[in-house]
């Protein structure tokens, strides 16, 4: 097999996670809804400890996580769940960045089509956006800012704390797409003033297939949303549908050993991504993005005359990389946060992203820097 180098599109299961998860495939399989006899206990109770482990590391309260199949049902049911509260009260403006994944962009482009009032806040070469330009933009009639906790395609955090500190005098609610960071960048997820945090077990070494939206409580109040789905009643009405115990279980799993191993886990992608930068440096690359906000285990680079398509398909057997969004890779399109930061085409044709895990044996990264040095002299 390859060298797996894709850990930002999905990463591989924990082991821990996997023998959590069978108990509930294979012995406890009841169907949490069912009330009426110990299997259904057992697995509304395996829910309720998962419920509580995410909140944990979110540092919230176990009654504001829902469950969803995932970050991209998460975030549309954040954005569009507060269409309603948006007419009724007539705050119909939305704020956003350029670089946000596709889940938040394309459901606030839907409003903006049903008569809402986009602002889209640029970022510049950095990869970052900036604090102020974002506070700048939010208005009396804004109903919704939403800011990424970490650029999937970059690894570059943004300054979701500071926005939140600035929006404390504002009625507007704050969502945070946080499927990079979460478990990995452990403050600025917690900080109360972020009404709305989407996240997916997958990106965080759990099962595909299971989400969650933390909804956040301002006082008593819950964010007035809406569901996008109706009929069962699960999961206070926001999420109907009978809930997946195996993968709820597993990723509550993985929250509970992402906050355990963090440090581990961090100095491990830490000494990896030091090592790959040695081996890179004689091949002059372009490192995307401001470097002192990257997550470490994530490169965005690029080596100039290397077109990043020949690069994955000449190394396709050895190393799996990709040059963009797992979301989007179906299309060949420029990249719309590498346009958004003001890279010229020629720069952006060059970009491969590379992300690693603690999971997995040390990189062979200066056979892997020699193979694309012989790119470069074949092109």
């Amino acid at each position: 097999m390859p060298i797996y180098l894709d850990n930002n599109a999905t990463t591989p299961l924990e082991p821990e996670v996997r023998e959590v998860m069978l108990r509930y495939f294979d012995l406890e399989y009841g169907n949490a809804g069912s009330r009426t006899h110990e299997f259904g206990s057992r697995a509304n109770k395996a829910v309720q400890l998962a419920r509580e482990q995410i909140a944990t590391l979110a540092g919230t309260d176990p009654s504001e996580v829902i469950f969803t199949s995932g970050a991209t049902e998460a975030n549309n049911l954040a954005i569009l769940g507060l269409a309603d509260h948006g007419r009724r009260t007539g705050r119909q403006h939305l704020v956003t960045t350029a670089i946000e994944h596709k889940a938040v962009l394309e459901p606030m482009r839907v409003l903006e089509c049903q008569g809402f009032e986009l602002t889209i806040v640029g970022v510049g070469k950095s990869g970052r956006v900036l604090t102020e330009d974002v506070l700048a933009a939010v208005r009396d009639d804004t109903l919704l800012i939403s800011v990424m906790h970490a650029n999937n395609e970059t690894g570059i955090l943004q300054p979701i704390g500071e926005i939140a500190r600035g929006l404390k005098d504002h009625t507007a609610y704050f969502h945070v797409d946080a499927v990079q960071g979460f478990g990995k960048d452990l403050e600025g997820p917690r900080h109360a003033r972020i009404d709305m945090l989407s996240v997916s077990a997958h990106k965080l070494f759990g099962p595909k297939g299971v989400g969650a939206l933390i909804a956040r409580r301002r006082g008593y109040e819950r964010p007035p949303l809406k569901p996008l789905m109706f009929g069962g009643g699960q999961e206070r009405t926001l999420r109907p549908g009978t809930l997946p115990v195996p993968l709820i279980a597993g990723f509550g799993a993985a929250a509970t050993i992402a906050m355990r191993d963090h440090l581990l886990r961090r100095n491990a992608c830490i000494t990896e991504r030091q090592i790959a930068l040695k081996e890179f440096e004689p091949l002059k690359p372009i490192l995307i993005g401001d470097q002192s906000h990257a997550l470490g285990h994530v490169l965005s680079l690029g080596f100039m005359g290397v077109d990043s398509e020949a690069l994955m398909l000449a190394l396709r057997d050895e190393v799996a990389i990709s040059n963009g969004s797992a979301c989007t890779s179906t299309r060949r399109e420029a990249s719309h946060v590498l346009t958004a930061m003001g890279l010229d085409p020629e720069t952006i044709e060059s970009i491969i992203r590379l992300s690693w895990s603690h999971l997995q044996p040390p990189t062979p990264w200066r056979e892997l820097a020699k193979a694309i040095r012989g790119l470069k002299i074949l092109v």
